[in-house]
């Protein structure tokens, strides 16, 4: 096994403490060598972190003690390294960016175990998925058949409901996916809300069908927000449905464009990476902004100063204690 977990994890439930939450998961993370994104909100914990096996042991059952998340679904995946350069704990007003005027609490799409979306996908003429992701994301890999919107986070939702509005009063059974599952509890919400009926969703999203179900009939690789980029989900019938940005050949290796100021998510094949220098178009190779070109397309933003206790209130205030 390799030496290194990787976990994807959310669970609406309210937090009244939030900012001592925050402060608290922010000393577990550096007390344990964790590094990766966890938000914090009043309405629930979103997180990505990596770490040493042990570790992330450690900090999954740390999680669960508390009553508030003894249930939390921790997708893990193991990887050869950190698949983060820095830790973040943030304290935010959601814990998916959305905008919706929707509460998972109180109204949700029904939770499809990966078994039970797989035996749906194989069986149901009556199914129609629907990919709640990012155009960049879906552009590298999604389910067989899945209905995509072109948009670029989800609080754009609402300006693609027309585009599915024909589903309304068919008996048609509305799946939607997404990564790890946190975006679905408002986007199948929403969908409910505008009047759509027999609304699921994938519990636990793209990867925990991957990791329970063999990821069959997921064309392409998943998008993942660390230094990875794309991971492998289909172990049954895996297949490319990217083409590389330049010069058109399959390729599911994604990259961020070198140029800082352009940046942009694609797929792009190891030859033309390298002869762009990872650059999506000439005029981003000879951009004065432009990074060097590591080989994966993966650039952290860089930090002379950073440690993982910035922003560690608990910290901050031990410190001034001992200087006085």
């Amino acid at each position: 096994m390799k030496p290194y977990s990787v976990l994807l994890y959310y669970q609406y439930v309210p937090i009244e403490d939030a900012e001592a939450y925050r402060d608290a998961q922010h000393e577990f993370c550096v007390n344990n060598n964790l590094l990766g994104r966890i938000i914090i909100a009043p309405e629930g914990l979103n997180g990505t972190v990596s770490g040493l096996v042990a570790d992330c042991e450690a900090y999954m059952k740390w999680v669960k003690e508390d009553p508030r998340f003894a249930t939390i679904d921790f997708k893990v995946e193991y990887h050869e390294a950190h698949a983060f350069q820095k830790l973040h704990v943030r304290l935010k007003e959601e814990i998916v960016n959305s905008d919706l005027p929707v509460d998972p609490l109180k109204q949700t799409g029904t939770h499809l175990e990966p078994a039970e979306f797989k035996q749906m996908l194989q069986e149901d003429p009556d199914l129609v998925v629907i990919d709640m992701r990012s155009n960049y994301e879906h552009s590298v890999g999604k389910f067989k058949g899945a209905i995509t919107f072109d948009m670029e986070n989800l609080r754009e939702l609402p300006e693609h409901i027309k585009e599915i509005e024909h589903l309304k009063g068919q008996g048609k059974k509305i799946v939607t996916y997404c990564t790890g599952g946190i975006k679905c509890e408002k986007a199948s919400a929403y969908l409910l809300d505008q009047g759509f009926d027999n609304v699921y969703q994938l519990h636990g999203g793209i990867i925990k069908y991957g990791l329970e179900a063999g990821g069959e009939d997921f064309e392409g690789k998943c998008y993942v927000f660390d230094n990875r980029l794309t991971v492998d989900v289909n172990h049954v019938n895996p297949k490319v449905i990217s083409k590389c940005y330049v010069c058109g050949t399959a390729s599911d290796r994604m990259v961020n464009c070198a140029n800082n100021d352009c940046n942009i998510h694609v797929p792009m094949c190891e030859e033309c990476g390298w002869k762009m220098e990872g650059a999506c178009s000439e005029e981003c190779k000879c951009s004065p902004n432009k990074r060097v070109y590591n080989g994966t397309g993966y650039y952290p933003k860089k930090s002379d100063h950073y440690t993982p206790l910035q922003g560690l209130k608990s910290f901050k205030k031990s410190m001034k204690k001992e200087e006085a």
